[in-house]
């Protein structure tokens, strides 16, 4: 079997190893995108009256308990009082503004939105593979793995927001492909007000402003999916990231990075300056500050909530703080620098090991990396069967371990703390193989070719 640049063989083209009759049965149903998403309307709104129909007839709710802290902030700030009166809401008063509409509408509204938000992300997906000329069977292939992932149209339709973040963020990504500095960096301040996780992002998409790629009255131009296997343009690419890092001290204040860090920057110290004058510190300390320094006790998939559950009513020393959160900087910048020309695979390897090694993590932050996860797959090696299925059945089989336990401790009381703990232990190996396995079969891709460096040109001409 071929594998990829990492693996130091040649790259097999993408999906090459899929079983040929999913593909061909694929290319003869000839499903448009259009037709696709009004499938996945009808799919969602279905889930969403029966949703409906769960919490009235059912012990087990189907909604998300968020949703009712979402619901209830928002009929506080109807009536002209602060969202942050309902103990655990902890978002930007933006989301408790969007969902004001319950109370007035119909207490589904939010869910609606959600799901719309979850379309939306379908769309951009499409729209993200066909700027990089991907063929429309790969495409819509990627768009049923977000559109009809289980984790995915259940999160909207129980009412989490995560959908309207994902959908700003592939947003953002389309903005740069297209060369929309100044919108990409709009929605970045945005988004990072909104949900503050995506602020690890900024690493990548400043290196990717770099004036090879990015050059004021250029557009920026885009490698195409059919030259993935290109030898000399891979070798050049080599060049280019090590010129990029050599490079970097002197090009880090160029034209695009320093308008990209201005705008975003306006823009989250604006809305963050409006709410403060608002709602004061509560709304800093609920919104922004709780989420970088949050530590919960309750049972999660992280591998230190068992030490924060015997340590929660002592304070935490700054070396154990340090010592939590090293490790995750540490594969954040490795993965930085050696990803970043090639962004959406960056930003999907950066999400997964960011929530792999936080010190919370819930099945909502799956969503996180999930979106990107189709932007991906057209450049990946991995055979469906055997390789594909087994990604899948361990990092699945790793989690239902965890849930196990996990209720027998929420349900049964029984004391199995430890066992708990060493389940999320293996959840992390999980995610580690996954990681692996997806970077071994990954074709390296920058997104961008370099525009050529103003000075060569000047050069060449001279002689």
């Amino acid at each position: 079997m071929k594998k990829s640049h990492f693996c130091d063989a040649e790259p097999a083209p993408a999906f090459s190893n899929l079983p040929s009759v999913s593909l061909s049965q694929l290319a003869m149903i000839s499903i448009n995108i259009r037709s696709l998403l009004w499938l996945s309307a009808i799919f969602r709104v279905i889930l969403i009256v029966y949703g409906e129909w769960q919490d009235s007839h059912m012990e087990v709710r189907y909604t998300d308990v968020d949703y009712l802290v979402f619901s209830d902030a928002a009929s506080l700030m109807a009536s002209g009082d602060s969202p942050y009166k309902r103990t655990t809401y902890r978002y930007s008063p933006l989301l408790a503004f969007f969902l004001i509409p319950n109370s007035i509408i119909h207490r589904s509204w939010g869910k609606f939105l959600f799901s719309a938000s979850d379309l939306l992300v379908g769309v951009f997906i499409h729209s993200i593979l066909k700027l990089r000329k991907v063929p429309e069977d790969l495409c819509m292939y990627s768009v049923v793995v977000w559109l009809f992932n289980p984790f995915t149209f259940t999160i909207g339709t129980r009412g989490n927001c995560e959908p309207i973040v994902c959908a700003m963020i592939l947003w953002i990504i389309i903005c740069l492909l297209k060369g929309n500095v100044l919108q990409a960096a709009f929605w970045y301040g945005l988004v990072v007000h909104f949900r503050i996780y995506p602020i690890i992002y900024v690493l990548p998409i400043i290196l990717i402003l770099d004036p090879l790629f990015f050059r004021s009255g250029l557009k920026p131009r885009l490698q195409n999916w059919s030259s993935r296997q290109d030898k000399t343009l891979r070798s050049s690419n080599k060049v280019t990231d090590q010129y990029d890092l050599w490079k970097a001290l002197k090009t880090v204040f160029s034209q695009e990075r320093v308008m990209f860090g201005l705008v975003s920057g306006a823009v989250f110290l604006s809305c963050t300056g409006l709410f403060f004058y608002l709602y004061g510190w509560e709304f800093l300390h609920e919104a922004l500050l709780y989420h970088l320094t949050r530590t919960d006790p309750r049972h999660n998939f992280s591998i230190y909530f068992y030490h924060i559950y015997l340590h929660y009513e002592h304070e935490f020393l700054m070396v154990e703080k340090l010592i939590s959160f090293l490790p995750q900087f540490i594969v954040q910048l490795v993965l930085i620098f050696r990803f970043a020309q090639d962004l959406p695979f960056c930003l999907f390897m950066q999400t997964v090991a960011f929530v792999a090694f936080n010190k919370v993590v819930t099945a909502q932050y799956f969503v996180w990396f999930f979106c990107l996860l189709p932007l991906i797959l057209p450049w990946s090696n991995m055979k469906l069967k055997w390789e594909g299925l087994s990604c899948i059945l361990v990092w699945i089989g790793a989690q239902l371990h965890w849930l196990m336990w996990g209720y027998l401790l929420e349900f049964k009381g029984k004391n199995v703390f430890l066992q708990l703990w060493l389940a999320g232990l293996l959840f992390l190996a999980a995610n580690t193989f996954v990681l692996i396995m997806i970077t071994c079969r990954h074709t390296y891709s920058p997104v961008f070719q370099r525009l050529g460096h103003p000075t060569l040109k000047n050069a060449e001409k001279n002689n």
